[in-house]
């Protein structure tokens, strides 16, 4: 009888062996968010806070840099209050956007949108896509193997939604 250690995906990059996630890794987002305009549209009723951080995108005329400010600025919060662990990165398969493995295994979530998601952790989501899509660089959804928060850029808003705890 196969394990499920025996039956992981992997994938390289890097010089290094990367888990690919399966439909389990993601089950309590889908089991825990509906279809609406509600926060929890995008993330599971189970934390203490919640807040949507709008996008610099869009405008032309924008400071080059708003997108680098931004995603350091969504980078700090996680990574200063997370204890050290693996962090699930989710990029989603637009058809466009780099999603890291291109023949990696896809999940389903939400309105059954395809995400690659990778076990990886802050280091990676800041460096990974080499192409970034119209958001940016960073994953489109992004939480540590704790689940004590959660970060979700849907694909068609312009603004992120976070849950989290409420210190």
């Amino acid at each position: 009888m196969a394990r499920d250690h025996d039956l992981q995906v992997r994938k390289f990059k890097n010089g290094r062996s990367w888990r690919i996630g399966s439909q389990a890794e993601v089950a309590w987002i889908e089991s825990g968010t509906k279809h609406g305009v509600a926060i929890t549209s995008a993330i599971p009723a189970v934390f203490d806070a919640y807040a949507t951080v709008v996008l610099p995108v869009g405008d032309e005329h924008e400071d080059p840099d708003d997108q680098s400010r931004y995603e350091r600025a969504v980078m700090s919060v996680p990574i200063q209050h997370t204890a050290e662990q693996p962090w699930w990165l989710g990029y989603l398969d637009t058809g466009s956007d780099d999603v890291i493995f291109a023949d990696a295994p896809r999940v389903e979530l939400y309105a059954g949108w395809c995400y690659v998601m990778v076990e990886a952790g802050p280091a990676q989501a800041a460096a990974w896509r080499e192409e970034p899509s119209f958001k940016g660089e960073l994953p489109d959804l992004m939480f540590p193997a704790d689940r004590s928060w959660l970060l979700s850029t849907l694909w068609d808003d312009d603004w992120s939604c976070i849950g989290g705890p409420g210190r």
